[in-house]
């Protein structure tokens, strides 16, 4: 039988709390009195922070024994790491924590503070009881929304940077008059482990805060490295991590021994006053050890020898905070006994009682937070428009507000003018990127936004996907409204984890309890003339549509961006959503349509209050949209975004050819307007998707004939794609050979059309 180490270290501490039993009992210790000469730790905060590891452990060893039962469902524990207790005293209840997934104590003196039920709550979630406040039994995580402690799954150190930008928007929101839920004196903590430094999310947030900071912009958050000197079976490297983090410039760095609570309380008090009152970042490396290995399923001993594995355990810091409270005074052995005995039990009977509750038992149970939609709330905030006088000021006048325009204009400019609109209404949404201020964009889409609304609410950034993405995080967690610009598609996949493992993940294993909306612009799709490459003609978004309820829109013309950012707007304000807005490079400032001049592609301004309904599309039929020859049933073209203005093109080149087709603009990726499809298909009786994107999973066109096929009343209809080729889209004309055009969408139809008709009916491709 496996030798068990969890036993051996509980015996280790029973033996030890022995010892002091059978020797003579110090002096009592007042509890103002200091845990030792010099130190800063009275008795009575010892006290408490003992309570908190010692329960901590107990967990940690009631999950091991779950799991042999097979009634829990998490060993990843935080025993060698109790010593960050002294974070869940010394922190405020509303000074926001993201904490990594040993940080047990840390929550146990959090979670005491706070008046929550520390045990039973944290027993709920290692069994994945639906009644877990955390996560609702969706996963184990440290998470309270009455103690501002966000979910994180399974953290490496893809918190840091929304950590980091939460701090920065906390400042940014007192300077602008925003209400937070939180005190203005509030500051960030997170933590992490060593081997974490070196992932370049954490990079990415220590570097944005020292970034900021050098400027003299205000980031109080706290980084917490605690420090056990390995990686799973990896060590880190002697020497490396302290290195590493003294080296930030812009962050102060203390250091603290996690296995010596008086230490470690003297560096986390500097550190949490020194961020306080400076607002500045800083580092707190904490040095822990890490017992029972990396998890229940690690064997240790492949990669350490007992000799090692044994000397660590006597490292344990429940050890030294037992001896330093009972050789004090501060504790007797009998009440040390008794306190770990009462915990042990405890944790046992919530156990007991926590395996038999119930678990989620559908797939509708389990999605419930993961997309929220309440569609009469989000209409009212979508056609709601601001003040009359907050209008004509931010558009310089009267005689400027853009519904009054004399002629149609393009897109970037329509946007520019919903962009406008939208921040006259809403004070909460900040606008920011890579050249966004000034410059107004590289496309100029953001153009005069700097001077209508000032740089508290529009101002650039560092060049960094992730930290643009960790800005918005950490001001949609305080209740504003972030709409960071993501220069090019292709940049957004240096960051698109941001979105997947944060963003939209946050309501979903917080039970639908924490939030960060976002509005994320991003420039996107193939077909730019005279600047490309694939940095800046990326057709992938595929990355985008694979991220759990995410809402991705994709606008091709300028009234319906403008519609559709009204629309996205509301659903970030009231469900919390995170909306990937997509905006066609190529046609930011086309202007034509069938023929050059002819000013096809530029639309009127939308008046106030009019909005495009989620997961809607657009229908061209004859007359509306198209040229009238009185018949568009021989097909349907489904497409969105540069394949819109192309089909369209070839639409009426079919007609010309005596096929009367009719197009279908998707305008919404995810959720996809499937019904809409389904039903033009029946009309139609042929469907050709024309998806600008990947061959293969890129794009939508695989999901739209997957749905056609599902359905019994369109399985049998004749339907056909058009794509954009697996590869990189190379520079210049090369890309023609890429990409979908209107040449190959007409030779698409005809085909199509001819193989899908009888051979004793005359087809209309050849009439």
């Amino acid at each position: 039988m496996a030798v068990s180490r969890a036993e051996i270290l509980e015996r280790q501490l029973t033996q030890r709390l022995e010892q002091w039993l059978a020797a003579a009992p110090p002096p009592a210790l007042a509890g103002s009195q200091p845990i030792r000469p010099g130190a800063r730790l009275a008795a009575t905060e010892a006290c408490t922070l003992l309570e908190a590891m010692y329960l901590s452990r107990a967990l940690d060893l009631e999950a091991r024994r779950l799991k042999h039962r097979d009634a829990g469902y998490y060993t990843i524990g935080s025993s060698g790491h109790e010593g960050n207790a002294v974070l869940g005293l010394l922190l405020r209840t509303t000074d926001p924590c993201f904490l990594h997934y040993r940080a047990g104590a840390w929550m146990m003196a959090r979670m005491r503070k706070g008046g929550a039920d520390a045990i039973y709550d944290s027993m709920l979630s290692f069994v994945a009881a639906a009644e877990d406040p955390s996560a609702g039994g969706r996963h184990k995580v440290w998470g309270s929304r009455e103690l501002w402690v966000p979910p994180q799954t399974s953290t490496i150190a893809s918190h840091l940077p929304k950590a980091m930008g939460m701090a920065f928007a906390l400042e940014r929101a007192g300077r602008l008059g925003l209400p937070v839920e939180i005190p203005a004196d509030s500051i960030v903590a997170c933590s992490f482990g060593d081997a974490s430094v070196n992932h370049n999310v954490a990079q990415s947030g220590l570097n944005t805060a020292g970034w900021l900071t050098h400027q003299r912009q205000p980031v109080p958050v706290l980084f917490v490295c605690e420090d056990n000197g390995i990686g799973i079976s990896v060590p880190s490297p002697h020497g490396w991590v302290e290195a590493m983090l003294r080296s930030r410039p812009g962050i102060r760095y203390f250091s603290g021994d996690g296995l010596d609570l008086a230490d470690a309380y003297r560096a986390s008090a500097d550190a949490i006053q020194f961020v306080r009152s400076q607002r500045k970042p800083a580092i707190l490396h904490l040095r822990t050890v890490r017992l029972l290995g990396h998890a229940g399923s690690d064997v240790e001993t492949e990669y350490h020898s007992l000799a090692e594995i044994e000397a660590t355990e006597r490292r344990d810091p429940l050890l030294a905070a037992s001896d330093l409270l009972i050789g004090s005074g501060a504790l007797s052995a009998v009440a040390a006994m008794d306190l770990w005995n009462s915990l042990r039990q405890r944790v046992r009977e919530a156990a007991d009682l926590c395996v038999r509750k119930r678990k989620l038992e559908s797939l509708a149970e389990v999605v419930a937070p993961l997309a929220p939609y309440t569609p009469d709330a989000v209409e009212a905030v979508a056609s709601s428009c601001a003040e009359p006088a907050a209008r004509a000021a931010a558009f310089g006048g009267e005689d400027k507000l853009p519904e009054r325009a004399p002629r149609p204009r393009p897109l970037a400019t329509l946007l520019n003018a919903g962009l406008t609109d939208a921040m006259a209404q809403h004070p909460d949404i900040l606008l920011f990127g890579e050249d966004v201020a000034k410059k107004g964009g590289v496309y100029h889409v953001t153009a005069d936004l700097f001077d209508r609304f000032g740089p508290g609410r529009v101002f650039n950034t560092l060049l960094d996907e992730t930290s643009i993405l960790g800005i918005a995080l950490g001001a949609g967690h305080l209740g504003l409204l972030p709409m960071p610009e993501i220069q090019y598609l292709a940049y957004l996949h240096n960051a698109e984890d941001q979105l997947r493992s944060e963003a939209l993940s946050l309501q979903y294993f917080s039970n639908g309890k924490f939030r960060n909306p976002a509005v994320v612009r991003i420039a996107a799709f193939g077909y730019q003339k005279g600047f490309g490459g694939h940095f800046h003609n990326d057709n992938a978004i595929g990355v985008l549509r694979d991220i759990p309820g995410i809402v991705i829109a994709a606008p091709s013309r300028g009234d319906d961006a403008v519609e559709m950012l009204r629309t996205a707007i509301a659903l970030a304000k009231v469900d919390g959503r995170v909306v990937a807005f997509l905006e066609p490079i190529a046609l930011y400032h086309e202007k034509d349509l069938y023929a050059p001049g002819d000013g096809g592609w530029c639309f009127r301004y939308p008046e106030p209050g009019r909005f495009a309904a989620l997961g809607r599309g657009r229908l061209y039929v004859a007359g509306q949209g198209l040229p009238d020859d009185g018949g568009d049933r021989d097909l349907l073209i489904v497409s969105y975004a540069n394949g819109l203005r192309l089909s369209l093109i070839a639409a009426q080149r079919l007609r010309q050819r005596g096929i009367g087709a009719r197009v279908l603009d998707l305008r919404w990726l995810a959720p996809l307007p499937l019904d809409e499809v389904r039903e033009q298909a029946r009309i139609c009786g042929r469907v050709l998707v024309v998806d600008e994107c990947r061959h293969t999973g890129g794009g939508v066109a695989e999901a739209l004939l997957a749905s056609l096929s599902e359905s019994e009343e369109t399985r049998s209809i004749p339907a056909a794609r058009i794509t954009g080729a697996d590869t990189y889209i190379p520079l210049g004309p090369a890309a023609n050979y890429c990409l979908p055009s209107v040449d190959s969408i007409e030779a698409a139809a005809v085909s199509l059309l001819q193989r899908s008709c009888p051979a004793s009916t005359p087809s209309a491709a050849t009439a």
